[in-house]
């Protein structure tokens, strides 16, 4: 590993430190936007239900310890805008970092205006800073009531697009998420509405005198000095922001022009691609910086999994992991070869795969099981295939024999899902299905036989409703094995889907072939037997021979999936051809 790793995992740990500080304060100074919004709202009501509520919202926030938390969080907040901004390799970004990026920095500067003319002439000059002082200003300049206005709602977009990328990782807050979208567009809305009926409200007010002539005395407004100096002041910190954000501007340049000259780092893609950037960027960054598409649902933060890369050449100059970093990737299970490329800074060449899909999205990532990205589970897989489908439709139209497929396919797929399965593809007339993904085998197994006693079920019943249009009824031979898988998104493009690959795949579709040779309707494994707790020793079992394996597989063969049983608890027994005649018997003549 690189001697320098000790200060690389400091500078990541103060990296986190900043994420924390910066949610933080972002939480404080939403809070306070939250409540002035609701404060505005009122104004729906009345200037006397706003007033009222400022009380509570003053009596709050100008209190001496929140007054200081406020100012600190703003301070901070701001701090660490700037410092995000001198610590990017790269300006191009996703559109909504981008988006918060543009509405924090137009933040300040109406933030200052506000402060100073509310907060600040309260302090310096007495002034009653009010509702109406407020109100009566942006009447009479209706230009800064619309900036006041523009603010707020930038503000509030600008904490919802925080709190989003946030929260959006929470496994609860994708069943919320609507909700918090209807309040995230309803709370500005009434803020707005308020606010414009409050001054509505002070103008009608202001018309008669001896109201206007009490209020101008009531705001105690400052002289021309006062206002001139409240003018300067705030002209003064806008100069002083703006000199803060060409500094930062600068000292990025300056930062930039002194990592070329230690030389580039080279980063090779699969398919023969290179990046060659400045040492300091991250993976992440420089993949970005030169278009090529990279998962990354937490924006680049490390909270989530999605950009890891593997490492195939130079991952012995990278420094360990930190603790943040290492806590995502065990939490996928990763291997030591495979890092979070929003984490990694590589200062010589690397060598690495993407592992996830640029087009991953947060629905994803918010799944507990993360099979998505590839996983390796025990699982169940059920093979069907239509015996005879292929002369069956030799003499009919297109038409027709696709309509019918549509009809198979309809009922297997709900058979499938009915029985908790993941229908993972149609191959010609015949279907693969995976069970136990979330259960584990047990549930799996179970599952998988309840889908192919299902299955033959429906069958019978298209059976029935489409005799008139069939010369010989539909017949269904299954396969059930059961093992470890690789599971994961797989594929290309529009493509690409959940599935399953191993050797586990492959026993299952040749224990569906193994169903024409011994004319049976369903052939399972000793594994699914034994994971449902079904005893083989109620069917004709045989052991064979499977391509790739050193030892004889047994195999439960069962000519008719009807004797299966199940009963309430899901436990599975096979009833004798005697016993289910007598029920049968025993039914009929109970009907008549």
């Amino acid at each position: 590993m690189d001697a320098r790793s000790p200060d690389r995992a400091a500078t990541f740990n103060v990296v986190a430190l900043v994420h924390r500080l910066r949610l933080a304060t972002g939480l404080v100074l939403f809070s306070y936007v939250l409540s002035h919004l609701l404060n505005h709202a009122m104004g729906g009501l009345s200037l006397s239900a706003m007033l009222a509520v400022q009380y509570w919202f003053v009596t709050i926030w100008q209190w001496p310890p929140m007054t200081a938390l406020l100012f600190l969080a703003a301070l901070i907040h701001v701090s660490l805008a700037l410092w995000s901004i001198y610590r990017r390799r790269q300006l191009r970004m996703p559109p909504w970092e981008a988006a918060q990026l543009l509405f924090g920095l137009a933040i300040p500067p109406v933030m200052v205006d506000h402060v100073i003319g509310t907060r600040v002439a309260q302090e310096l000059y007495g002034v009653h800073a009010d509702y109406i002082y407020v109100l009566f200003t942006y009447a009479t300049l209706p230009w800064r009531g619309v900036i006041q206005a523009v603010f707020l709602v930038t503000a509030w977009i600008h904490g919802c697009i925080g709190l989003n990328y946030w929260l959006r990782l929470k496994p609860w807050y994708r069943t919320g998420q609507p909700i918090a979208l209807a309040l995230a567009v309803l709370t500005p809305v009434l803020a707005l509405v308020g606010f414009y009926g409050g001054l509505r409200e002070v103008q009608f007010l202001a018309a008669d005198p001896a109201w206007f002539e009490r209020a101008i005395r009531t705001m105690n407004l400052p002289d021309a000095e006062g206002f001139g100096r409240l003018i300067a002041l705030r002209d003064n910190l806008w100069v002083a922001l703006a000199a803060l954000l060409a500094l930062t501007l600068a000292a990025r340049l300056g930062r930039q022009l002194l990592e070329r000259r230690r030389g580039l780092v080279r980063l090779n893609y699969p398919g023969g691609r290179l990046v060659t950037f400045a040492p300091g960027m991250t993976v992440l960054e420089a993949s970005r910086c030169a278009g090529i598409p990279h998962a990354s649902v937490c924006g680049g933060r490390g909270r989530c999994s999605t950009c890891r890369v593997r490492i195939s050449l130079g991952g012995e100059h990278l420094p360990e992991p930190t603790a943040e970093e290492a806590r995502v990737l065990k939490r996928v299970g990763a291997s030591t070869n495979v890092r979070l490329a929003c984490q990694i800074r590589p200062s010589r060449d690397l060598e690495l795969t993407p592992l996830v899909p640029p087009t991953f999205t947060a629905g994803r990532a918010m799944r507990a099981d993360d099979y998505h990205s590839g996983r390796e589970a025990e699982i169940a897989v059920l093979f069907a295939d239509l015996r005879g489908f292929t002369s069956l439709c030799e003499h009919r139209l297109p038409f027709d024999t696709v309509f019918l497929l549509n009809r198979y396919f309809a009922e297997m797929g709900r058979a499938i899902e009915d029985t908790g399965g993941h229908l993972d593809k149609f191959i010609g007339d015949g279907v693969m299905a995976l069970f136990g993904l979330r259960d584990g085998p047990k549930w799996g197994a179970i599952g998988a036989l309840t889908a192919a006693k299902r299955m033959h079920e429906r069958l019978a019943q298209l059976n029935r409703d489409m005799a008139s249009e069939l010369s010989q009824p539909l017949r269904l031979g299954i396969g059930i094995h059961t093992g470890a898988v690789i599971v994961g998104d797989m594929g290309y493009g529009e493509a690409t889907q959940l599935t399953a690959i191993g050797d586990v795949v492959n026993t299952a579709s040749r224990l569906e072939s193994l169903t024409k040779e011994h004319a049976c309707e369903l052939v399972i494994s000793a594994e699914t037997a034994h994971h449902a707790a079904l005893a083989l020793d109620a069917l004709p079992r045989t052991t064979i021979m499977i391509r790739g394996r050193d030892t004889p597989m047994e195999i439960g063969i069962v000519k008719e999936v009807a004797v299966l049983d199940f009963n309430e608890d899901r436990r599975i027994k096979v009833r004798d051809r005697a016993t289910r005649r007598a029920e049968a018997a025993a039914a009929a003549a109970a009907a008549r």
